[in-house]
């Protein structure tokens, strides 16, 4: 039986590689081995209190998942209403390309219109809990919004660098929320360094992707979601877009977590990290059957999500994929403009770049036979379509009716 009031039963951080443990109950962002984090729960004892239909009875929002969350003080969560998006499924796409149970995942309607208000209001959520007053963020543009967003909801400052080629539509509102936004000449990996060297002089704490162990806890939801919607029976194949790769690596753990806690049966999704052929470290790496990816040169794609030359645990998004028998597919800037109109043409759903990789991606798995007509499938869009707007040229044909 569960308790009148829900708790996280968060206990400790742990390194997935030396093993060491660190308590989480002071700011810490990796491990001294250089190795990301991950959050660990009192599974036994969720076990034992908890029960599934205890969460779906609370509002749809991801906190509803409270036991399996780091913020132990329910005071100090910051929410704007993120989680909870739509699993739309797509009838029309789905029988153009043969498959019967074909799904997304809408992400989209998250706050700031994309996934990472998921990982942004935990990662803040936990820093407020900490007493940490100044947070530091490199983005592609989605994490800076979303950050300073939570950040001004928690009365913290935000400190934002973006690479030059960011949407100055991201860029203004991260702003007009407040944060001070420093636009640099390079890549995201650039802002990075930046951001770490930064860090003794500034005061803040950065919130680079998995350089601090939140982000992850807030993005593992969506696994937990699609359990929930599946009716705790997993889908056959995922397909995610993957830059960082917190969202894919975050619900691979969540599918572990829940297993653990008899949640769901041993049924897994094949996980399919989705790149740009402009910046497909993975990719690559996944053919060539290494387990990390050396730094892209000069990566390039209209997907400013996708461009990650070097993702921070890309030794554990190779092991979620190879685990599950999954793949990893690159797809060209090309054939993303057009799924993205595929997409929206046939389902009514304007899709972000990254988003619309996954139909083109899709495309290329069907076409090869990887995956069945039978197969329950879902792609991830992982934000709106409207946050680049600006960078799309389609032109209407003007009416020349009568009276004009």
């Amino acid at each position: 039986m569960a308790a009148e009031t829900p708790r996280s039963y968060f206990s400790h951080l742990e390194c997935p590689v030396c093993g060491q443990h660190y308590s989480g109950r002071e700011p810490t962002n990796f491990c001294a081995c250089g190795r990301p984090l991950l959050a660990r729960y009192d599974l036994a004892s969720i076990r034992r209190y908890v029960h599934r239909s205890d969460c779906i009875q609370r509002p749809p929002d991801l906190w509803r998942y409270r036991e399996l969350l780091p913020v132990l003080d329910a005071a100090n969560v910051i929410t704007l209403g993120e989680g909870g998006t739509p699993l739309l499924p797509l009838r029309r796409l789905g029988a153009q390309l043969g498959l019967r149970h074909l799904y997304l995942k809408e992400e989209g309607y998250n706050p700031t219109g994309t996934f990472k208000a998921r990982g942004l209001a935990m990662a803040v959520s936990k820093a407020k809990e900490l007493g940490l007053r100044k947070l530091a963020i490199p983005t592609a543009g989605n994490a800076g919004s979303a950050m300073a967003a939570y950040a001004a909801a928690a009365g913290l400052e935000a400190y934002v660098f973006a690479p030059d080629d960011t949407p100055p539509m991201i860029v203004q509102e991260c702003m007009i929320l407040g944060a001070h936004v420093y636009v640099i000449k390079g890549l995201i990996n650039d802002a990075g360094r930046i951001v770490q060297e930064g860090q003794a002089e500034h005061g803040w704490f950065d919130m680079s992707t998995l350089k601090e162990p939140y982000r992850l806890e807030g993005k593992k939801t969506m696994g937990i979601e699609l359990a929930e919607a599946f009716g705790w029976h997993l889908p056959d194949v995922i397909l995610y877009p993957t830059g960082g790769g917190t969202g894919l690596i975050g619900m691979w753990k969540a599918f572990a977590e829940l297993h653990a806690l008899g949640w769901i049966d041993d049924h897994r999704p094949r996980m399919v990290v989705v790149q740009a052929e402009g910046c497909a470290p993975i990719v690559k790496a996944f053919a060539e059957g290494a387990s990390e990816a050396p730094l892209w040169p000069n990566a390039q794609t209209m997907a400013s999500g996708l461009r990650v030359p070097k993702a921070f645990a890309d030794f554990l998004i190779l092991q979620a994929v190879r685990d599950s028998e999954g793949t990893a597919v690159a797809v060209s800037d090309e054939q993303m403009a057009q799924a993205q109109r595929q997409l929206a043409a046939s389902e009514g759903v304007f899709a972000c770049p990254e988003g619309a990789a996954t139909v083109a991606a899709l495309q290329s798995l069907c076409q090869k036979g990887w995956i069945q007509a039978h197969e329950r499938v879902v792609l991830f869009n992982t934000g709106s379509g409207l946050k680049y707007a600006e960078l799309l040229h389609a032109t209407p044909p003007y009416w020349h009716g009568a009276g004009q």
